[in-house]
């Protein structure tokens, strides 16, 4: 996703790719990463050569974990973020072109830590989207009501097959993954915002039948009513907006994971 946005509860939110993200404290060595590499990062290199580092890295990983057929690999490849630390791999990715190698592995490794922290929640999504979705289930490849477990072993299924099977199906799942939880976000702003109108209504109702009959020993509870209603209907209505932003979002960062598919199958993913 090209800007952040909170959704729900969630306390993720990734500097460009859009998902949300509990910051995981820094690794203690650079791990995997070359550390020279890391250092010319931080020191401030200039972006045509940071972008240059962000397309050979993301080439490098993907063709070694391909050549290599090792279960091992594979398991470090799905980790790389809990042993180097988001912050380490956003230096790497997150400033290259969303349609790009680097940018769309950078959308994978957001969306796995994302569904890997916030499985509960998503899962729950799932299950408000799924049904206007008609296909998305066979598609992403998760049952129609899945558990929070179920969203973990899917996040890793995924990303694993960007690595080891066909990577513009694993990228076409990962956009209709997303699309299904953003339609699950619209729904739940629909409630919200359901329940706000339902709050106004009974206030207003309330404060007709209090001037209709004339009940002045009532008319400060009903104003009081109205008040209470008012900031209750305001409250729910922002946290509306924001699920449709963060929705927004979302649509954003699947279009981009879907164009990368069919760049990749046409050979003109750079």
């Amino acid at each position: 996703m090209r800007s952040s946005g909170r959704a729900g509860s969630a306390s993720i939110v990734s500097t460009t790719a859009g998902f949300t993200h509990a910051g995981s404290p820094r690794p203690t060595r650079p791990g995997q990463l070359a550390p020279g590499v890391i250092e010319g990062i931080a020191g401030g290199a200039d972006p045509e050569q940071v972008s240059e580092i962000a397309h050979a890295t993301a080439w490098a990983l993907l063709s070694h974990v391909h050549e290599a057929d090792d279960p091992q690999v594979v398991q470090r490849t799905l980790t790389l973020v809990d042993h180097e630390g988001i912050d380490t791999i956003a230096e790497l990715w997150s400033q290259a072109e969303p349609v790009s190698l680097p940018g769309v592995l950078w959308r994978l490794y957001c969306l796995r830590t994302w569904m890997v922290r916030q499985r509960e929640s998503i899962a729950h999504l799932w299950r408000l989207g799924e049904p206007v979705a008609t296909s998305a289930s066979a598609i992403a490849g998760v049952d129609d009501a899945p558990s929070a477990d179920d969203i973990v072993h899917t996040a890793d299924s995924i990303l694993a097959g960007a690595f080891t099977g066909d990577f513009p199906l694993a990228l076409d799942r990962a956009s209709t993954f997303i699309e299904v939880v953003a339609l699950g976000l619209r729904v739940q702003a629909r409630r919200l915002t359901a329940v706000a109108d339902s709050e106004e209504q009974h206030a207003h109702d309330t404060a007709a039948d209090v001037a209709l009959n004339n009940n002045h020993d009532f008319s400060i509870t009903a104003e009081t009513q109205q008040n209470n209603a008012a900031n209750t209907s305001h409250k729910l209505h922002t946290q509306a907006a924001r699920l449709l932003h963060t929705a927004a979002n979302l649509w954003s960062t699947a279009r981009d994971l879907h164009m990368g598919a069919k760049l990749y199958r046409r050979g003109r993913l750079e």
